[in-house]
């Protein structure tokens, strides 16, 4: 079985060592001790524009906030629900709750009242912070047995909602003893358990992954190397993905900070072509998602440039991809990809800012072409790879080294290895401690291969282990078994249809048929070209995967109807239960 040991020569840094903190909030604390008016955070204020936290107000915040919280009754072990769009108070609070040894429960604003319901059920948390009334009410409703008290960050939530209600205001207000708390958090073990992230539910009911400090600090120590190299420190991040993701809870809250990054929360998608002009970000992360979206919208504004500039356009990415892919450009080629350089590649890097060291896609498969069309134009678009249950990061292809078909090397201090169904397997101290009240699923997922080793976690994905990369071919567990016994991956099927522009999203089925359909939600005004769509999809498969017939779904697969995870990810099994007569008429 091939498999990597716990360090990658060549791929990052050897100098990688281990982190000087035991936990986050020391982490976060010890450094503002240091650098207590070095900017942190930069927010969006309604009405007063952006706003800067610095480290030493940053650390001031966590103070009060844990000495109220501690004296309202919060007790180590409490889980603490955290509702809120990014904005520094949920920082504070983050950090605040793992200081005094609460478990915080980071979930999204999008989340319906069912999602509540199961997180507040399964977490048994009787305590919440919320960001608006409207969140305080969904949340209040949602409680089994009630809260116990329920903090809101805008305002105070109603009278009678909880046990007892506060306005944050009221904890920033909180007299605080910050050397004394420094004292205390120095003195959390690495193995107490942080934070409770729920699973998307993509496949089921969300689970509760038990992350420990040590998780997410090795997370840290494994892409500290990666951000030397890249320089990043007193640069600039982006932040798109909400903090209540896996992902950027790790990156974003505790992470990216930690190594000097300035991070400041983008107010959306719609606004970001201005905020890369504003603040010229060294790196930004998002899901393939916002990387199509930003595509399209470069293609559409090239359609309303002269014949003469499309050409130049399409020049450029011909010659890039050609160079990304290795291929040697001829010594007219080299003269004309120098002039391109300047005329078309360095204005397209201009509208992103022109300071970009990394852009880093995750949470789903990202397309080769549409890594490939940013790689092109000199923008650092970089896959990586992760799991809830692993801190997250697993692994990432770094900025000089980039193999666009590959999610990257493991970082430094993680083991990987292929079990013998091709199955990846990780171990290292980024590994989950479980998830919360599941110890079946706990036990299926966390196991030893060999007698008396230690034991790996089963990440349920198919892999290759090439030359120390790591490519994801399939999920174990998502295959479709057509009527003819042949295996189809729905996941590399739904993955090619939502990278051509006519389609929004996807979800295929055919297990037990006769072949493979397809329920497709068009591009706005693109239905007519649905067909086209699928045939050049076809056009790249093998005759037992392509789409036998195909239709338009009922309805968009949205967050508010549960067809979407608050990730941008297509819940599949619901889909597929929601729409069964759509999809069984496509077999009539």
């Amino acid at each position: 079985m091939p498999d990597i040991g716990p360090s990658q020569e060549g791929a990052f840094a050897a100098s990688h060592g281990e982190t000087p903190w035991g936990s986050l909030p020391w982490m976060l604390l010890d450094i503002a001790r240091t650098r207590p008016d070095r900017p942190m955070l930069r927010h969006w204020r309604k009405g007063a524009g952006w706003q800067r936290l610095s480290w030493g107000d940053f650390a001031l915040g966590v103070a009060s906030a844990a000495a109220w919280l501690r004296g309202a009754g919060v007790m180590p072990g409490d889980r603490v629900l955290l509702v809120s769009e990014s904005r520094p108070e949920f920082n504070i609070a983050d950090t605040a709750l793992m200081a005094i040894g609460a478990v915080t429960v980071p979930t999204y604003v999008t989340n319906t009242e069912a999602d509540h319901a199961h997180i507040l059920r399964d977490s048994g948390a009787r305590i919440a912070i919320v960001s608006s009334p409207a969140l305080a009410a969904r949340v209040a409703k949602a409680a089994p047995d009630g809260l116990d008290l329920l903090i809101g960050l805008d305002e105070a939530p109603p009278e009678g909602i909880a046990t007892r209600v506060a306005h944050w205001p009221a904890l920033m207000a909180e007299p605080c003893d910050l050397p004394l708390l420094m004292a205390e958090v120095e003195q959390i073990p690495p193995g107490r358990l942080a934070c409770l992230i729920y699973t998307s539910g993509t496949g089921g009911t969300p689970r509760g992954v038990m992350l420990p400090h040590r998780a997410m600090l090795a997370n840290r120590d494994g892409v500290a190397a990666l951000a030397k190299r890249l320089r990043l420190d007193g640069t600039v991040y982006l932040s798109f993905l909400p903090l209540s993701h896996s992902y950027e809870h790790t990156v974003g809250v505790f992470l990216l900070p930690s190594l000097g990054v300035e991070v400041v929360y983008s107010r959306g998608a719609d606004r970001l072509s201005a905020e890369f002009q504003e603040f010229r970000p060294s790196i930004i992360t998002a899901v393939p998602r916002l990387f199509e979206v930003l595509r399209t919208r470069m293609l559409a504004q090239l359609e309303k440039e002269t014949p003469f500039r499309q050409r130049l356009f399409h020049r450029a990415l011909e010659l890039g991809l050609k160079r990304v892919d290795g291929g040697r450009l001829s010594p007219l080629e080299r003269v004309q990809d120098a002039v391109l350089e300047r005329l078309v590649r360095g204005k397209v890097r201009a509208r992103f800012g022109g300071n970009l060291q990394a852009m880093v896609c995750g949470g789903a498969r990202l397309d080769p072409d549409l890594s490939g069309f940013f790689i092109a134009f000199g923008l650092p678009l970089i896959q990586g790879y992760g799991q809830t249950e692993a801190g997250p990061v697993i692994a990432v292809n770094p900025p000089w080294d980039n193999e666009r078909r590959t999610v990257g090397y493991p970082l430094p201090g993680v083991e990987a290895r292929l079990a013998e169904d091709g199955e990846l397997l990780v171990r290292g101290p980024l590994v989950m401690d479980g998830y919360w009240g599941n110890p079946e699923a706990t036990a299926a997922a966390v196991r030893t291969v060999e007698p008396g080793e230690a034991p790996w976690l089963h990440t349920g994905d198919v892999a290759r282990i090439e030359a120390g990369r790591i490519t994801i071919t399939d999920r174990k567990r998502d295959f479709i078994k057509t009527f003819g016994g042949d295996m189809v991956s729905p996941a590399k099927l739904e993955s090619l249809l939502m990278a051509e522009p006519e389609i929004v999203q996807a979800v295929v089925a055919g297990e037990g048929q006769p072949g493979v359909v397809a329920l497709l939600v068009p591009a706005e005004g693109q239905e007519a070209g649905l067909g086209q769509a699928v045939a050049r999809v076809n056009a790249r498969l093998s005759n037992i995967e392509r789409i036998r017939r195909w239709g338009v779904a009922p309805d968009t697969f949205s967050v508010e109807n549960g067809l979407l995870t608050p990730t941008m990810k297509v819940k599949r099994r619901a889909v597929l239960e929601r729409h069964a007569a759509a999809i069984e008429a496509l077999y009539k």
